[in-house]
């Protein structure tokens, strides 16, 4: 039987990637820790869970000892931007020490096993108008230390490939959303203020940051399917752009949320959400992934829209 370890499996993409794993009948181990929260896994069953700082190397590698798996994705992070602004160093140990540890590991031990890095969009950065959609070969040009941490840990990965034959594929994946999605992120925290506001539990006006910047929106159940067949049909040593080659703007997508509501809202901007610095435009081509696997998004924005927005109308 197939075994696949799941970092971070209590996060918004861990939890739907072993919903996946398990549905195919492959066995699931995921790390948490101490202060994970448990809501997004507490109904799955058959999951092995086992408490492991991924920053710890002496941690890892008996996890990935007593567990020996055959397929190992790695979504463990700190995956917000602002919070980067904010803990820059932080975000750039957490995000690179869990990474080389679980590749030290592997290579200790001398494990023939399949390993998945989540990387991101947020590497290329700044983006040219000329330069879209945007391919793997683009110049890499982050603009956050979450971007910055996410460049070395695709680097990373094709380093530990050359040098001692590892078999990794990172993903540069965009933006991806759907139920369970973190109040922090754009599209998530914009269907809670809408179904706040439809209990009544707070006057009708939604607070927005830039509605300007245009993003390439992936649901979450197409991303961990393109995860799975990044490793199923992948070629190592390769980083893939996972991405639905649509773009709409901040404003474009709030609008589609707000269709869904028979609620008359008042649009605020809130200085507080604006950022630094932001990428204007991430619009993916992932053409290279479908030639070599087959995958294509198959989830409609507005569906992914709609139970996003009827997630947190069941929990507000």
């Amino acid at each position: 039987m197939t075994k696949a370890l799941v970092t971070g499996i209590s996060g918004f993409v861990g939890s739907h990637m072993a919903e996946f794993l398990l549905e195919r009948d492959i066995e699931v181990v995921g790390t948490i820790r101490m202060r994970s929260r448990m809501d997004h896994i507490k109904n799955l069953k058959d999951v092995q869970l086992v408490e492991c700082e991924l920053r710890d190397p002496f941690s890892v590698e008996k996890l990935i000892q007593e567990a020996k798996p055959d397929l190992i994705f790695h979504l463990a992070a700190q995956s917000f931007v602002p919070t980067s602004w904010n803990s820059p160093m932080d975000t750039i140990y957490n995000n690179i020490a869990g990474q080389v540890n679980i590749m030290e590991a592997v290579r200790h031990i001398n494990l023939d096993c399949k390993i998945q890095v989540a990387c991101s969009s947020e590497q290329y950065g700044h983006v040219e108008p000329d330069e879209v959609p945007i391919k793997e070969t683009n110049p890499l040009r982050p603009l956050s230390p979450y971007a910055v941490s996410k460049v070395a840990q695709d680097y990373l990965g094709y380093q530990y490939y050359k040098s001692y034959g590892l078999h990794i594929i990172p993903t540069r994946t965009f933006n991806h959303t759907g139920p369970r999605r973190g109040e922090n992120f754009v599209t998530s925290n914009f269907a809670k203020q809408i179904a706040e506001i439809e209990k009544g539990k707070k006057p009708p006006i939604l607070y927005v940051g830039n509605l300007q910047a245009k993003r390439d929106f992936t649901d979450v159940r197409d991303v961990v399917r393109a995860y799975h067949l990044a490793l199923e049909k992948g070629e190592p040593g390769t980083t893939y752009n996972i991405a639905s080659g649509t773009c709409y703007t901040i404003q474009e997508m709030l609008n589609l949320l707000l269709s869904f509501s028979s609620i008359q809202i008042e649009i605020q901007e809130d200085p507080a959400r604006l950022r630094p610095s932001d990428v204007e435009i991430l619009l993916g081509d992932y053409t290279k992934f479908h030639e070599r696997t087959g995958w294509k998004p198959e989830i409609p924005f507005d569906q992914t829209m709609k139970d996003l927005l009827d997630y947190w109308r069941a929990r507000v």
